[in-house]
């Protein structure tokens, strides 16, 4: 079972959803999605992103980067098929009446890859991103190499792509926190339960999707929260408990997450939990 069809299978189980889908891409969108800024930021400069880009985003959620892309003048366009309670936000985020009607006409928000630009050389995307780290859920990568085999041909050739996953464990002190993720879920291990980050997962994913790795870089992305209560509705929005939700219960998580982040709680009542994630900028053919 994939990570994807965990989701599916958590909104849609008995009579009732076990997970509240809409309130947990709001706090995705409030709480968590800004942990990764500096990587955004690292990885756009070092592209040169501006007006020339023209964007795909894929794993879009609701739409961060892309509006960070959006500010530096970037045409966008931001797909994410597994969770349409984040394209909802992320429509309202990037838009907006207040943009205008030229602002909006370079903008595309969809839960498929729009198939209008394929050998259309002065409309392909120069940059695709999957900001989406993985190499911390097993089998986290499949739906990456698919969703890449799709929208490649949309991209020029020798366009950037950029993979994101997670740094070693012993730089990622969150890794510590995800492990409750895999001691709850034991029954549904194959179900996207956590795993430590290995060496090359972002050059064996652009491999199989026949790219050719052009650089790397590490970039510090701590999470901090205002409080215990921030820190645990922030993770549990990634969607790397769910396995664990399904395998036990909402409070079980709850319960034992807090405990995994007590040693990151500092006196003033702020989580603070360093992290390094890298990135391969791939190549397409």
């Amino acid at each position: 079972m994939t990570p994807t069809l965990v989701r599916h299978t958590l909104s849609h189980a008995g009579s009732a959803p076990r997970v509240n889908l809409d309130a947990r891409a709001r706090d995705w969108s409030e709480i968590q999605e800004r942990m990764l800024v500096p990587l955004y930021e690292a990885v756009y400069e070092r592209l040169e992103v501006g007006p020339a880009s023209r964007l795909l985003g894929l794993g879009c959620g609701s739409g961060l980067a892309l509006l960070m892309a959006a500010s530096r003048g970037a045409a966008i366009t931001g797909v994410d098929s597994a969770r349409p309670e984040r394209l909802v936000l992320a429509r309202a985020r990037l838009l907006p009446d207040t943009w205008g009607t030229r602002a909006r006409a370079a903008t595309r928000i969809a839960e498929r890859l729009p198939g209008d630009t394929a050998g259309t050389r002065t409309s392909a995307y120069t940059l695709v991103t999957a900001f989406e780290p993985i190499g911390c859920l097993a089998g986290d990568s499949e739906g990456l190499g698919e969703m890449l085999a799709s929208a490649t041909p949309l991209a020029e050739r020798g366009a950037p792509v950029v993979l994101v996953g997670w740094g070693p464990p012993e730089r990622c002190a969150t890794s510590s926190v995800l492990r409750v993720a895999t001691k709850l879920a034991d029954p549904l291990r194959s179900a996207g339960s956590w795993r430590p980050a290995l060496r090359d997962d972002l050059e064996e994913v652009a491999q199989r999707a026949g790219l050719k790795p052009d650089g790397s870089g590490r970039v510090a992305c701590p999470f901090g929260y205002a409080d215990p209560d921030s820190a645990v509705r922030g993770l549990l929005s990634t969607g790397l408990f769910d396995a664990a939700i399904a395998a036990t219960d909402q409070e079980q998580v709850d319960k034992e997450l807090r405990e995994a982040l007590h040693p990151y709680q500092r006196p003033d009542g702020t989580v603070w939990m360093p992290n390094v994630f890298r990135y391969l900028i791939a190549r397409t053919p």
